[in-house]
């Protein structure tokens, strides 16, 4: 039987994105531990809109 753990599915959403106007989203989705991080995390990635890389803060 799988061990039931704390580590969750999340998705980080581009900051700069919402904020420009144009069309799309950029999304990336990853798992975090929410025991060691119970607060919502903030990556930089790679945004292939934009063609930069930029704030990526999680959602819901």
């Amino acid at each position: 039987m799988a061990k039931k753990g704390n580590r969750v599915q999340v998705i980080l959403e581009c900051t700069e994105h919402k904020d420009s106007g144009m069309p799309g989203t950029s999304r990336y989705i990853t798992v975090k531990n929410k025991k060691n991080t119970p607060e919502r995390i903030e990556l930089k990635k790679y945004n292939s809109i934009l063609k930069k890389v930029t704030l990526h803060k999680e959602i819901k």
